[in-house]
């Protein structure tokens, strides 16, 4: 039976949207309170992540990743630690998957070798049959090295905008209602802040990929495509 795909949207509104909406709305005396509103905000992407990797069964370095970085921000609320190492610990998860592109250089699996490079996306077979002819295939290995910098570099800048972000916007003290709703407001601006630019300058480093590939096989972008993606 097919694997049913992530959505999106779903994904989307677990992971960012309604927990924002929890810490900045429904985490004050009134409602929920400081610390069952912020468990609560945190149980969705948490809860979600582990759906993801029971029912989906998708895991791997970035998922990780994640699901460590929303339970250490849990426990920096609710043990009340000092607020700076909310913005280190921000700043530290797309710094590490930065290094870990950088690292995986140095492995038989680069990842952005591993991410591009697949049957599901392009023609290998085509593609290797015109670097040999056209003696570009040590060319190719040098503008994925090339291209992994960028990718990283990528992840650099979210991790320099995770940083500040979090150190303008969160200035309360961890287990006050404040700190939760001004979490929230860190979460709601992560987006549109710091996804956006970044993934930005990914497409910029997947463009270049594709315009090289095209240069140095001389074939055109439609044709460096899977036949699946042709159909």
């Amino acid at each position: 039976m097919e694997k049913k795909k992530e959505s999106p949207l779903v994904s989307l509104l677990v992971s960012i949207v309604i927990p924002a909406i929890i810490l900045s709305k429904f985490s004050t005396e009134e409602y929920l309170g400081i610390l069952p509103g912020f468990l609560v905000a945190l149980s969705l992407p948490i809860g979600y992540a582990i759906y993801n990797l029971v029912v989906r069964k998708e895991t791997g370095f970035i998922a990780i990743l994640g699901f460590v970085s929303i339970f250490l921000t849990g426990i920096i609320g609710v043990f009340e630690f000092p607020t700076e190492w909310l913005a280190i610990k921000e700043a530290a998860v797309p710094l590490l998957i930065g290094l870990a592109v950088i690292i995986s250089l140095k492995t038989p699996y680069p990842l952005v070798k591993k991410l591009i490079f697949n049957e599901e996306l392009l023609d290998l077979k085509l593609i290797d049959e015109k670097l040999k002819e056209n003696n570009n295939v040590f060319e190719i290995e040098r503008i994925l090295v090339k291209s992994t910098f960028m990718v990283a570099a990528s992840f650099l800048l979210s991790a320099t905008l995770n940083f500040f972000l979090t150190k303008y916007i969160v200035v309360s003290p961890a287990g006050t209602a404040a700190f939760n709703e001004e979490l929230g407001t860190l979460t709601a601006l992560s987006y549109p802040a710091i996804a956006l630019p970044s993934t930005a300058v990914m497409f910029v480093a997947l463009y270049y990929i594709f315009k090289q590939i095209t240069k140095l096989t001389g074939l055109s972008f439609e044709e460096i495509l899977s036949e699946k993606l042709k159909e």
